[in-house]
């Protein structure tokens, strides 16, 4: 058996640094926002050959119309701008036909930015809720109100890291904030408390089988547990970092985010969620 508790001092520093590091960015720089969040115009077109988007958007700045994204993908062509007027979409289609006489119009929607404002709100609504249902849950599974809370404090814990971490990633590498990463958090928060639940689950039982002491229970808890944990998450992270280099540009930092919430999770679990949970049972007990 490993005494991991012998050094959770060190594992809250590095914790509070990693949350200090991620909100120092988020008010500092910020997120940079995607259309679905600031609002724009998305066109999708099918070519019968590959365009030179270098070549349309000199065209196309000339015309005061400027690309904020675009993708390629073989003849598929996405193009987003802020908000267009349908005369500036027919400016739009005409240059592409210029560069290809036969082109197909797949989609053209102009997205407010009152929808991130309302997708934000709801994702709060939600993860608010989760958070009431997992305290509820788990203090009536464990019978008690300790391991509920300290769960829930190593979820908010991975919320914070991954929000700070995805803020510093969107300074250093541009990525954008979307809906894609709000299905991040969603993924995150469920991945979280499973690997504390097992945790929790072994404290229990071996608190029961033996009356054993809270520390050195959880001792036996996180000794028994973290390699299965870590070779689960092994497997999570390689099949991400495989994504992150061979998959699609437009779903790469969405890959990023999940890799940063199931790092995060893997360790909260032992070393956030078990610690908390001790230092709340030793002073009910004092």
């Amino acid at each position: 058996m490993i005494n991991f508790l012998r050094y959770q001092k060190l594992y809250f520093a590095i914790s509070i640094v990693a949350i200090a590091a991620g909100l120092f960015s988020i008010f500092s720089f910020g997120y940079k926002n995607s259309i679905d969040f600031s609002g724009g115009t998305i066109l999708e077109y099918q070519t019968s050959k590959v365009v030179e988007v270098d070549k349309l958007s000199a065209k196309l700045k000339s015309q005061k119309l400027n690309i904020v994204e675009k993708e390629v993908n073989g003849n598929k062509l996405t193009l987003k701008f802020e908000a267009l007027a349908p005369e500036q979409e027919k400016i739009v289609l005409g240059e592409l036909k210029k560069e290809d006489g036969k082109v197909t119009v797949l989609r053209a929607e102009t997205v407010g930015a009152t929808l991130g404002k309302e997708t934000i709100a709801k994702t709060i609504t939600a993860s608010i809720v989760a958070i009431l249902g997992i305290l509820i849950y788990l203090t009536f599974t464990f019978k008690s109100l300790n391991f509920a809370v300290s769960a829930v404090v190593a979820l908010l814990h991975d919320l914070l890291v991954m929000v700070g971490g995805y803020s510093i990633v969107s300074h250093l590498f541009g990525a954008e904030l979307n809906t894609l990463f709000v299905t991040a958090i969603l993924t995150t928060m469920s991945f979280s408390v499973h690997d504390t639940i097992v945790i929790f689950d072994k404290i229990r039982e071996y608190r029961r089988s033996k009356s054993e002491d809270i520390v050195l229970s959880a001792n036996r808890a996180v000794t028994e547990t973290i390699i299965r944990s870590i070779n689960n998450s092994m497997t999570i992270v390689f099949m991400l970092l495989a994504l992150i280099l061979f998959g699609g540009s437009t779903i790469r930092f969405f890959i990023v985010a999940l890799l940063i919430g199931t790092i995060t999770g893997t360790y909260s679990s032992p070393f956030v969620a078990t610690p908390f949970l001790v230092w709340l049972e030793n002073r009910k007990n004092k």
